[in-house]
């Protein structure tokens, strides 16, 4: 007779690295469950709690058998010519086979015959013991540690001196419980219990003795000062943050910082929020680099005031509650001390000289070896902007939508020496101090210096901006100057990279070409910027000079992947979006008006018939030769040809009218009306008709019909 318990395994290890806890919590008690319903001992949806703390990973799984159940087997023996001779006696060959399946002559009339599609096969069917648990549970926990996504394995001796394993972290302890009964599993030279340790100095007792799977995590909260599961903890740090900063009063906020807090919940057991101060004389350095510093050496989270500037005060997430905490918070405090007095130093220092005496400097930074310096990088930069620059103010000048308080060509000329300026000291604050200690500051730093040494608001913008942006969803540059400083700088990594053919590969990216890529669509897009893609990428090939191979055939079928599966992500259909970007559309800003006309016309009752028409004309075309979009009118002998012809003459007039003025989706919506004189000349015209001078100007008209119907998208990608 089974019986049914919850089961619960633990491994007590030292400290596991803070970045993957997570992902290594999860992966252990996922494969586990996973292993114990492969072998029939759980359920599919049995409920699983996985656990994760500096020093354990455990998994809880609901309602686990002591004993698999049986389960029928058909083995696959032999064709049945060969298993039973012409008197149906067995022959020496099946008695061999059933006798190595534990199986004697008595079971030959039951065996069965299945055809399989050749011949008549003999098969025994039988039934299969299910594994105990303790089979069961140790192929789990073998597997579970086998498929650990871990970082990085460590070798280390077990306690015979002898034996060697490789984990993540050496292993202390193992515990393994069904209900309150042990499990007696092995993993990594540790036989499974039902004790483990405690908090390190906060716990009740040592060991904990754990009574039952269920009382796992109560236990190591109430006994052994633990909240052993992951998720459990970070709400609590985020509570007693909160409740911190609400301590400490006048509306401040902690930093929001999904990655901070995930690496303190994984460097702590039981968390203890802390307040902490430092002096307000640091708060004249930017706050980016005090923020940065407390987060990224210190894992403290700063309080931001009601308009998100920083304050003095900090919370710390402390592993120990002591009744007098001020020996933690003074020491956290002088722990900071010397970070931020460096941070001061560095950005005194670098105040001392100008960004633009810093250009020579950047001939010595390398970067890369057959594209050359940083220095050489900025003149490419330089002449890619200004390219960008002169097309983009010149169109948008014609918008009227150019910035400055001049009007005309003196507000360009203003605009393209910003930008300049802006491309020539962009980089020159990777040779700061303070972005040599902090490189996550780049651009950051370079803007707060800009300033100091007077130059316009739009420089110092530009020169922050043009690394955005940064990762996927990330702001923008916030003005024109900063977008086409942008845009030149991912151009140029793109088309060097891919002119020296250093493209990326599977999840290889180490240029992050693929974020370049979709951060110059997103500026296209998102700020409607009235640019020639191609002619964006043309532009910024000559700065290159012999360095490279022409790419811009691959790049730009790169940029039309990048933006296929930036519109999928947002939700647009494929065919959709193959119709749109069939066209290779040149100007990317017009590309979403495209996509929702496409939307609305596959609605209409008529798009099925004209997508199928469409589908058809483009078939004929492929097989004609060279056709000219001409048509005479005097050689239309058909009733329906005339008729789809005056139908043209009516309407696609209307709706290039209305593609010109960009209303797409009613240019669309007045071609629909073709689709009834476009059925009957396909049910009443032969378009091949023997006579060459019939058969060419019916291609002539198609032609015609395909030119005006594929403006907006090619429609033939919407039929079924």
């Amino acid at each position: 007779m089974t019986a049914t318990a919850n089961l619960l395994v633990e491994l007590f290890v030292e400290e596991l690295p803070p970045k993957a806890l997570q992902k290594l919590g999860d992966a252990f008690a996922g494969v586990l469950r996973e292993q114990l319903v492969a072998q029939g001992l759980a359920a599919a949806d049995a409920p699983l709690t996985a656990y994760a703390s500096p020093r354990r990973l455990a998994a809880h799984v609901v309602d686990v058998l002591d004993q698999a159940p049986d389960k029928a087997v058909s083995q696959k023996l032999m064709p049945v010519t060969v298993g039973l001779g012409a008197d149906g006696q067995p022959t020496p060959a099946l008695l061999k086979k059933l006798t190595a399946l534990g199986a004697d002559a008595s079971v030959v009339p039951k065996l069965k015959r299945v055809h399989d599609g050749k011949a008549e096969v003999l098969h025994y069917e039988s039934q299969a013991r299910g594994v105990s648990l303790a089979q069961g549970l140790q192929k789990a926990l073998d597997e579970a540690i086998a498929k650990l996504p871990i970082p990085k394995v460590m070798r280390y001796q077990l306690q015979d001196g002898w034996t060697s394993v490789n984990f993540v972290r050496p292993a202390h302890g193992l515990v393994a419980l069904h209900g309150s009964s042990v499990v007696p599993v092995t993993a990594l030279g540790l036989s499974a219990g039902n004790s483990t340790q405690g908090h390190r100095f906060e716990a009740a007792v040592q060991p904990v003795v754990i009574r039952d799977a269920d009382s796992y995590a109560a236990q190591m909260r109430e006994e052994g000062a633990v909240i052993a599961g992951f998720a459990e903890r970070r709400a609590e740090i985020v509570r007693q943050l909160q409740a911190a900063a609400a301590q400490v009063g006048g509306g401040v906020r902690p930093i929001e910082d999904a990655a901070l807090l995930d690496e303190v919940t994984a460097l702590v057991e039981r968390p203890n929020v802390l307040v902490c101060q430092f002096e307000q004389e640091f708060l004249a350095v930017p706050q980016e680099c005090l923020i940065l510093t407390m987060k990224a050496n210190q894992k403290y989270f700063p309080l931001l005031d009601a308009e998100g500037r920083l304050t003095h005060r900090f919370l710390i997430v402390s592993n120990i509650a002591p009744e007098d905490a001020s020996a933690v918070i003074g020491g956290n405090e002088r722990v900071v001390r010397p970070r931020l007095a460096d941070a001061k130093f560095f950005f005194d220092q670098d105040r001392k000289k100008t960004l633009a005496s810093r250009v020579p400097q950047l001939a010595k930074v390398v970067y890369h070896n057959q594209l050359g310096t940083q220095g050489e990088r900025v003149e490419r930069v330089r002449a890619i902007a200004k390219a960008i620059g002169q097309q983009l103010f010149a169109a948008l000048a014609e918008r009227h939508q150019i910035e400055g308080t001049q009007d005309g060509e003196i507000a360009q000329d203003w605009l393209l020496t910003c930008v300049d300026n802006a491309a020539l000291l962009a980089k020159t604050d990777l040779v700061t101090d303070m972005v040599g200690e902090f490189p996550e500051l780049q651009g950051i730093m370079g803007a707060y210096y800009a300033v100091n040494d007077g130059l316009p608001n739009e420089v110092a913008h530009a020169i922050e901006d043009h690394y955005k942006p940064r990762f996927a969803g990330d702001s923008l540059p916030r003005e024109n100057v900063g977008l086409v400083v942008a845009l030149a700088d991912k151009l140029e990594t793109l088309v060097g990279m891919f002119g020296i053919g250093n493209l990326p590969t599977g999840d290889r990216d180490p240029f992050a070409l693929r974020r370049h890529a979709l951060g110059v669509i997103r500026m296209l897009v998102e700020r409607d910027l009235p640019l020639d893609l191609h002619a964006l990428v043309a532009s910024a090939i000559p700065a290159f000079g012999d360095l490279i191979k022409d790419p811009a055939a691959a790049l730009l079928d790169f940029f039309y992947e990048r933006l296929a599966g930036s519109l999928r992500e947002q939700g647009y259909h494929t065919q959709e979006v193959d119709a749109v970007l069939a066209l290779r559309p040149r100007q990317l800003a017009l590309v979403p008006r495209q996509l929702e006309a496409v939307r609305a016309f596959a609605q209409l009752p008529e798009a099925p018939a004209l997508a199928a028409a469409n589908k058809r004309i483009t078939n004929i075309l492929k097989k004609a030769d060279a056709v000219d979009a001409h048509v005479n009118p005097e050689l239309l002998r058909e009733q329906a040809e005339q008729d789809l012809y005056a139908a043209m003459q009516r309407f696609v007039p209307e709706a290039n009218a209305q593609f010109d003025a960009g209303d797409y989706r009613l240019s669309l919506q007045t071609l629909a009306a073709l689709r009834a004189p476009v059925d009957a000349f396909f049910d009443d015209v032969m378009v091949n008709a023997e006579e060459l001078a019939l058969r060419l100007n019916r291609h002539g008209l198609l032609k015609s019909l395909h030119d005006a119907m594929n403006r907006v998208a090619d429609l033939s990608r919407l039929a079924v």
